[in-house]
Formats: structure tokens, C-alpha cells, sequence
């Protein structure tokens, strides 16, 4: 009888630290199912094709959120996600559109191509990386060095927006699996959180990630390589952000050198939101996914209501800081009660 009670308890103790571990992020969702139900009021007609919409605006966010999420874990920043996405996206729409004949490539090309890019990216990331850990420059300067550059190599490219996408790749951001409610958005989503992020999260690099966010000397004294975990960051963020470019191609069916601009801080608004903290060694992915619609979703509703787009930027920092004002209220209060 003892043994049954002392189970009972032990499993109270594990789904409550549980439950205050990820309290954030369940609100998140939380809130971004109550922004859904508002946003059916307002159409006269809400179905499919505004669920199919939602999920095209929130993508290429989604996995620039990811891309910067990853980096502030480990306890930097990085400000050259958005011109990353410009590069790779220049440069798939360029690579995967034949402007002699004017038509796409194949979709197996294009596929081939998507891979290199963002294995590209990817070596992208990892150079910024190795420069901040070899310089020690702070991240914010080298990463704000490196939005010049990707950002100039960017407009080489494609100075005019322009290029194209084989009607098969666009299907993969703008099509849906099995019904129309599931757009494929949601699933080539959940499948880069379930075969990339997972896996890594739960093994080694994961957690020296964590570590080295949470404090660098104390992970360096416990034998993980400060500088190797650092770099790695930065390239699955880079990987990431060169997804998100891939997403832009695919949404938009063009290229254009200027398309990432918006998402640089915007990244860090939906991370903040999803429950990242700033300072590092905490949170996940999922949070920020679900911050990148709740943000994509507060636009839309509104644009619908007819509210003045300058006035729509002013609503959506304030509710940025109303959420982290309530966050940092919530930390303080942990930490009064253990």
C-alpha cells in the first residue's frame, strides 16, 4: 500500500514539474487557439482556404523563429537570419527557373538544389560561428556584419525580384496532405521538429547546447566544448533560416533579394514570445513555432478589422511586452516560491 502511495505521489511531483516547465509554452497555444476562434467570427464565409493562408504567411516565420530560437538557446543572437533567407531564396528561385528556355527545372532538380542550399546555409552559419568563437567579437556585432554580407551577395544575385519554381516544389508550401484542413506548411513543420530538433535535443549536442546557454564555464569545466557547441548552433540555425528561404520560394513562386528583411526581428519578437529567454539555457522550438503564428495571425485579424497597418505594428509590440512583462513576473515569483 505504501509502495502505490509513494508512486502516486512521485508521478503528482513529475507531471507538476512538468506542467511548470512548459506552463509558457501551453499558453501559447492556448492563446493562439483563442485568436482561431476570434478570427472564424470575422470572414463571412471561414473554411479551408483561411486555414491553407494562415499556414503560407506562417511558414518561412516559423522556421526563421526555429533558426533563431536554436542560436539565443545556446546563449547568442543572431541578426543575419533575415538576409540568409534572401540569399537562399535568390538563389533557389534563380537555380531552379531556366531563364533561357522560361521554364523551371524538374521537381527531382529542384529538390537536389533545395538540399545544397540549405547544406549551404548551413556552412554559412557555422562560418559565423567560427568567426565569433576565433575573434570573440560579440555575436550581435559579427552576426549585424554578416547581415551586410549575405544580404549584398543577396542583391549580386538578383538585384530585380525574378526567377521561378517548379509547380511541384510551390505544392509542397502551398498544398495540403490528406485534407484541406492539413496543410503541407504544418507537416514539412512537424517533420524538421521531429527529425532534426528532436533527436539532437535529446542526445549530446542538445545538451550541450542548453549547457553552454545556461553559463560557458560551467559547461567547459564539465568537458563540453564551448566552441564546437557555439559553432553548431550557428550552422543548424543557419540550415534553418536557408528552410526559411526555401519557404519564401515556395510561397511566393519568385526570388527577391529584400524578401528577408522583415524577419530578422521579428525572429526575436516570436522567440521572446514562445518562451525563449534572452539570456539563454531555456525554452525550445515549439514555443517560438506557435509565437510565429499567433504574430502572423494578429496581422491578419487586423488587416480583416481594417486597422491602419502602422497602428497594427504599435498593437503587436505591445503585446510582445505585455507577454514578456508577464513572463518576467512569473520567473520572480518561481523564485520567491521554490
Amino acid at each position: 500500500m505504501s509502495t502505490a502511495v509513494a508512486s502516486s505521489h512521485r508521478s503528482r511531483i513529475h507531471w507538476g514539474r512538468l506542467a511548470r516547465r512548459h506552463a509558457w509554452t501551453v499558453g501559447v497555444y492556448v492563446l493562439l487557439f483563442g485568436l482561431i476562434l476570434y478570427w472564424r467570427t470575422i470572414p463571412a464565409e471561414w473554411g479551408t482556404f483561411d486555414v491553407q493562408s494562415l499556414a503560407i504567411d506562417a511558414l518561412p516565420f516559423a522556421f526563421v523563429a526555429m533558426a533563431q530560437a536554436v542560436v539565443i538557446i545556446s546563449g547568442g543572437i543572431d541578426l543575419s537570419v533575415g538576409s540568409m533567407m534572401s540569399l537562399i531564396n535568390v538563389l533557389s528561385a534563380k537555380y531552379m527557373f531556366d531563364a533561357t528556355s522560361g521554364q523551371a527545372v524538374s521537381f527531382r532538380e529542384s529538390i537536389l538544389i533545395a538540399v545544397l542550399l540549405v547544406v549551404g546555409a548551413g556552412l554559412g552559419g557555422a562560418l559565423t560561428g567560427l568567426i565569433i568563437t576565433v575573434t570573440r567579437v560579440a555575436d550581435i556585432i559579427v552576426t549585424l556584419a554578416m547581415l551586410f554580407v549575405w544580404g549584398g551577395l543577396a542583391l549580386a544575385v538578383m538585384q530585380i525580384p525574378g526567377g521561378g519554381a517548379p509547380l511541384e516544389f510551390t505544392k509542397l508550401a502551398v498544398g495540403y496532405t490528406f485534407t484541406p484542413w492539413l496543410p503541407t506548411g504544418l507537416v514539412l513543420i512537424g517533420a524538421v521538429v521531429v527529425l532534426a530538433w528532436v533527436p539532437i535535443r535529446r542526445h549530446k549536442p542538445g545538451l550541450s547546447l542548453y549547457a553552454i546557454g545556461s553559463s560557458r564555464t560551467a559547461s567547459f569545466l564539465s568537458g563540453v566544448s564551448v566552441s564546437r557547441t557555439r559553432i553548431g548552433a550557428y550552422a543548424l540555425g543557419g540550415a534553418l533560416a536557408g528552410m526559411g528561404g526555401l519557404a519564401l520560394t515556395a510561397t511566393s513562386g519568385i526570388g527577391d533579394a529584400l524578401s528577408g528583411q522583415y524577419y530578422t526581428l521579428n525572429s526575436v519578437a516570436a522567440v521572446v514570445l514562445g518562451g525563449v529567454a534572452l539570456v539563454g539555457g531555456v525554452g525550445g522550438l515549439v514555443g517560438p513555432i506557435a509565437a510565429a503564428f499567433v504574430l502572423t495571425l494578429v496581422k491578419s485579424i487586423m488587416i480583416l478589422k481594417g486597422v491602419d497597418q502602422n497602428w497594427a505594428q504599435v498593437i503587436q509590440g505591445t503585446l510582445i511586452v505585455l507577454v514578456v512583462m508577464i513572463g518576467g513576473l512569473a520567473l520572480r515569483q518561481r523564485g520567491k516560491h521554490p
